[in-house]
């Protein structure tokens, strides 16, 4: 496709070059870039995509979308400058496949919690009979969605996107976008309060995926366990899954000392997931396999073979301690989750690591007050809190609090944790992973 036509549209400040370019393909990565290739510029939170254009010519690239202009261009190469790659990168790539969803079944996932585990064991178990694509990492917004879409091979048959959201209308933005054939909402909770206003805000932007599903003709697939899922699915076409023996799909826990164990019909599927609140994310991706049938000797061993990664329900196992690391993010369904499943799985050695929950707005002291609660509610002694919201929640000071994870550190250096069962649980932003190598 000619390079006029993909940035048709497209509100441009400066261009330097020749628009008439044959281009064969998109990146944001410079390592991914091959001969033909378009590398947008594209300024994230860790990296700045500026610092690698010369490494993407060097690598073939013919032309370069960017906020700034280099001080020096290379001759042949045609640079355009907007001002936000951020904005343009999605349009630039449904451009550029024209309408790739309409090649392939796409199931779009979302919800509260457990929508990264469950997208990436239905991608390990689809795998297993179709070439697929599937959102690399928790890549889920309105520049992940279309470039999840940009990994499109000929060969492609099937796409996993995940969706996330902070906002209202967001679903239904990356809806347009990926344009989903099959939808799953894992479950429904408190979390980004303060971008959707309130719990109602957050059911109505969830729920915006089963609107497209409905408006489209597409079919769900859904915990019938949950009630609140099954009444807002209640006029779509369903495949559903749980414990409940009218669910298409059943299956039930064995274990979960530390790893889940699940028994579905005669099949006892060792997983190396922690946590019973993993079971349902363990039997979406039975369900979507099923639904699409992969092979059940497949199924299980996708799933058996499944490693978590990110710090999500890790358990590490060092010379000091045995650690639950679910440090990746926090919200007050997952923390309270992670703390029921820890009580059960720990003893008297047991350490709470806990740090705030983020972007919870006017229910952020309510719902840290709760989780105080709980703690001393199942008899935790020691807990060590790293945050402001858990130091004012603790108001009889009952536990350890520190600032900060590097107040944290300093106090571990100078106090040995050892001989614990440790979990270590809080938001992304308060760094707690940092930890991983000194308990």
């Amino acid at each position: 496709m000619k390079l006029e036509e993909i940035i048709k549209g497209i509100v441009t400040e400066e261009i330097k070059g020749d628009l008439e370019k044959e281009i064969s393909g998109i990146h944001i990565d410079s390592r991914l870039i091959e001969p033909g290739h378009l590398f947008v510029a594209l300024k994230g939170t860790q990296t700045d995509g500026h610092a690698y254009i010369d490494k993407a010519i060097e690598k073939g690239a013919v032309a370069i979308v960017c906020e700034t202009l280099p001080c020096s261009m290379t001759d042949g190469v045609t640079y355009i400058k907007v001002e936000s790659t951020e904005d343009i990168v999605g349009k630039m790539a449904t451009t550029f496949y024209g309408d790739p969803t309409s090649k392939f079944e796409l199931v779009g996932v979302t919800g509260t919690n457990g929508k990264t585990t469950t997208k990436e064991l239905t991608a390990a178990v689809l795998s297993k009979k179709y070439n697929i694509i599937y959102t690399q990492g928790n890549y889920n917004n309105h520049i992940g969605v279309p470039l999840t879409l940009l990994q499109m091979r000929p060969d492609t048959e099937m796409a996993v996107v995940e969706m996330g959201a902070n906002h209202i209308n967001e679903i239904a933005q990356l809806c347009s976008i990926a344009q989903p054939d099959f939808g799953l909402i894992t479950n429904i909770g408190k979390a980004h309060i303060e971008g959707f206003g309130s719990f109602e805000g957050v059911v109505k932007t969830k729920n915006e995926l089963y609107e497209h599903i409905r408006n489209n003709g597409g079919k769900i697939f859904v915990n019938n366990d949950n009630t609140l899922l099954r009444e807002l699915s209640k006029d779509l076409t369903c495949f559903s899954y749980g414990k409940d023996n009218n669910a298409d799909i059943k299956a039930e826990v064995v274990s979960f000392n530390p790893y889940l164990t699940i028994r579905w019909n005669d099949n006892e599927i060792k997983t190396n997931l922690i946590g019973e609140y993993n079971f349902e994310n363990v039997l979406a991706a039975i369900s979507i396999g099923t639904y699409f049938n992969v092979d059940k000797t497949q199924i299980i061993k996708a799933i058996e073979d499944y490693y978590p990664t990110n710090n999500r329900s890790q358990y590490i196992k060092t010379d000091k301690n045995e650690i639950v690391m679910d440090a990746y993010n926090a919200n007050p369904v997952s923390m309270s989750n992670a703390i029921r499943n820890f009580r059960r799985i720990s003893s008297n050695n047991a350490l709470l690591i806990l740090g705030d929950m983020k972007e919870l707005g006017k229910d952020s002291e309510n719902e840290h007050s709760i989780i105080i609660s709980l703690v001393k509610e199942l008899g935790f002694n020691k807990v060590f809190l790293v945050g402001e919201e858990l130091l004012k929640a603790d108001i009889d000071k009952s536990f350890s609090h520190f600032s900060d994870v590097d107040e944290l550190i300093s106090y571990i250096n100078t106090h040995e944790v050892k001989n614990h069962k440790i979990l270590v649980k809080g938001s992304n932003s308060i760094h707690l992973e940092k930890l991983k190598n000194i308990l």
